[in-house]
């Protein structure tokens, strides 16, 4: 009976375990979906930063290994730069419109 529950037990924690990295790893998913969207963006208009893609490689690679936590965050950190380039674009054709 006792080797029973803790057969149970460890079948439990198991499931939970994959249930949450599978969640986990959908979440580094879209997160690196983000950032290539804010990457491509910033890239249309000529403004993609010189680290951007790199962060965004280290991303994949951080998450297929395992470490979605670190990918997640890194995969964030390279969205706001494409978002933050893609800002600045956008800043520059404002001030340009207005010295010319």
């Amino acid at each position: 009976m006792k080797n029973s529950i803790k057969i149970l037990a460890i079948g439990i924690a198991l499931a939970v375990s994959n249930t949450v990295n599978a969640a986990s790893t959908t979440l580094a998913d879209e997160s690196i979906k983000s950032a290539e969207k804010a990457r491509k963006a910033a890239a249309a208009v000529g403004y993609e930063w010189r680290d951007t893609g790199l962060m965004i490689k280290k991303a994949k690679q951080l998450s297929a290994k395992g470490k979605t936590e670190a990918a997640i965050k890194l995969a964030k950190q390279a969205e706001e730069e494409g978002i933050d380039a893609l800002n600045q674009y956008h800043s520059e054709v404002k001030r340009y419109a207005k010295k010319h």
